[in-house]
């Protein structure tokens, strides 16, 4: 099989910024795996496939809000009171995130979004 990807997916460490995201709105978001041009994630958050949704990641700059399309999703746990949400976002521009730049971060990635409100949106 031909790999079709254009950049090396990683799985973030559990200690870094970079394992979780936050979508706009204020979902959280947990990070699978994650390369510079899109991140496969789980979450409670519906995201449908064709939309598109504004993402904070935290990187060693600091967090930034990244414009996302949706790829792929679909349910990925089920609980008797809640469903779990596996999505493919593909970045609309590049993200620095290897490991050697975000993982020495000043921040704790619980803290990355503690105490901030975040603007609501769609997405």
């Amino acid at each position: 099989m031909n790999e079709r990807r254009s950049a090396v997916r990683r799985i973030p460490a559990q200690d870094e910024p970079l394992c979780c995201a936050r979508l706009r709105a204020g979902r959280e978001l947990s990070i699978v795996d994650i390369s510079d041009t899109g991140a496969l994630v789980e979450g409670a958050a519906r995201l449908l496939p064709g939309t598109h949704v504004e993402v904070h990641v935290v990187t060693r700059e600091g967090r930034t809000l990244v414009r996302s399309r949706v790829t792929r999703a679909a349910v990925h746990a089920l609980t008797a009171d809640s469903l779990g949400y596996r999505a493919a976002l593909a970045f609309e521009r590049r993200v620095n995130t290897t490991a050697d730049r975000v993982g020495a971060t000043q921040i704790a990635p619980s803290e990355a979004f503690a105490g901030q409100r975040l603007p609501d949106s769609t997405g």
